[in-house]
């Protein structure tokens, strides 16, 4: 049971603690309410360059890291579709120096043509490398175009185009930062070795101060129901062919979650996974296969994604997958099996709530999600799954009409 205390602030930040006495740190942890889906589809590529131009610097702080490490601190952001995720570590006795970095960056950021220019390079260089120049690197830009009709969803974190972010304007940035990364639009947790008290203290202190903004409402244009196959064929310089197929799925808050995110273990889930123990130990056509999704906010995708095995035939390969995917959709799954892919789950969930790093941002989240007690009582939704649901999800979305097909063949023959 992770305990917490949750306030707010009089602008509208939303402040968790999460008191841990038994270690010597604490963590800092922002989550702000905005993803690449809140870009609009010219300016792409903006969440994500935020979570560089926030160590840019801000108006009082010209570096964000020095202080930091000289406190003894480490940090690091994220960002992904639905949302950007900033933390830090350090030693308890100087959770100040945090609040003090992360409430400075909030109010404003320093927006020099230097910052900008700076972290637009370092941005369009990750693209090149992840993207345009590594093996697979385009496969979701791919996917994700082929997948997505209508929802933000059909454009990566990284941009759309590389020329979005290279052409991003100081004005554009400015934008961006004033109506997103405001009080009212975040979550502050802090966790670790303080208590409830000297966080409202440092938080009324640091953060106050900063104009609320204005809450951010959604509207973004719902995916329309797909109703015909989608398949799609590309040729690229990579060592081994592969093949990617995806389904469209509920949402995170969706009570459907609970039984794809049980499914997709079963498929594809590790070594014992039925896909692996079928198609790559058994049958040997696959050299790797997986399924998975991304705890998309909005409604995501289900996916499965193999490489081959040299001189295997791709529609030999694609008709094994549908044959595992049709057992599924027929037969009720075994009690143990089920039961096992529980106890997985659940050791999973234990092992990420170790860490106190992990505990803040796990919190952050759930909290994004509407509640930061669901931390405590999520894994009751998953043990209340049924064989039944199972099934009835295998029949709901891995039908051929809801599913993408991308053959990805590699040149090398």
């Amino acid at each position: 049971m992770i305990k917490f205390e949750r306030f707010v602030l009089g602008n509208g930040l939303t402040v968790l603690v999460h008191p841990d006495p038994s270690t010597p740190m604490a963590v800092v942890n922002v989550l702000y309410d905005v993803g690449a889906r809140d870009e609009v589809v010219s300016k792409t590529g903006f969440a994500h360059l935020f979570e560089h131009l926030m160590f840019g610097g801000s108006i009082n702080i010209p570096d964000y890291d020095d202080p930091l490490q000289v406190a003894g601190g480490e940090n690091n952001a994220y960002t992904t579709n639905d949302l950007t995720n900033y933390y830090c570590q350090l030693p308890a006795d100087n959770l100040e120096t945090a609040f003090w970095l992360e409430s400075d960056r909030m109010l404003s950021l320093a927006f020099s043509k230097k910052s900008l220019d700076v972290q637009r390079k370092v941005v369009c260089e990750e693209f090149k490398e992840h993207y345009i120049n590594k093996p697979y690197g385009d496969v979701w830009h791919t996917m994700r175009e082929l997948a997505f009709k209508e929802h933000p969803y059909k454009w990566m974190t990284i941009g759309k185009e590389l020329s979005h972010v290279e052409n991003a304007t100081l004005e554009d940035v400015k934008q961006f930062f004033f109506k997103h990364y405001t009080p009212v639009n975040a979550i502050l947790v802090v966790a670790g070795n303080v208590t409830v008290e000297h966080v409202k203290e440092l938080a009324e202190k640091w953060f106050g101060d900063i104009p609320s903004g204005e809450k951010y409402n959604r509207h973004l244009p719902e995916e329309p129901k797909q109703i015909e196959a989608r398949r799609m064929t590309v040729h690229r310089n990579v060592p081994m062919d592969a093949i990617y197929k995806t389904w469209h799925m509920c949402a995170r808050r969706d009570d459907d979650y609970y039984v794809t995110d049980l499914l997709t273990d079963i498929l594809g889930g590790g070594a014992s996974s039925r896909l692996y123990q079928s198609l790559v130990k058994e049958q040997q056509l696959f050299a790797n296969i997986n399924c998975y999704h991304f705890g998309s906010l909005d409604k995501g995708l289900l996916t499965i994604e193999g490489q081959l095995i040299q001189g295997v035939d791709i529609e030999k390969a694609e008709a094994a997958i549908e044959l595992e995917l049709d057992k599924v959709r027929k037969e009720l799954l075994d009690e143990r099996e089920l039961q096992k892919v529980k106890n997985k789950t659940e050791s999973i969930m234990a092992f990420e709530d170790m860490s106190v790093m992990n505990r803040a941002g796990s919190l952050a989240f759930y909290e994004l999600l509407g509640d930061g007690e669901l931390m405590n009582t999520e894994f009751q939704k998953y043990q209340e799954v049924k064989s039944e649901d199972l099934h009835r999800i295998a029949n709901e979305v891995l039908t051929n009409e809801n599913s993408n097909t991308l053959w990805y063949l590699s040149d090398k023959k």
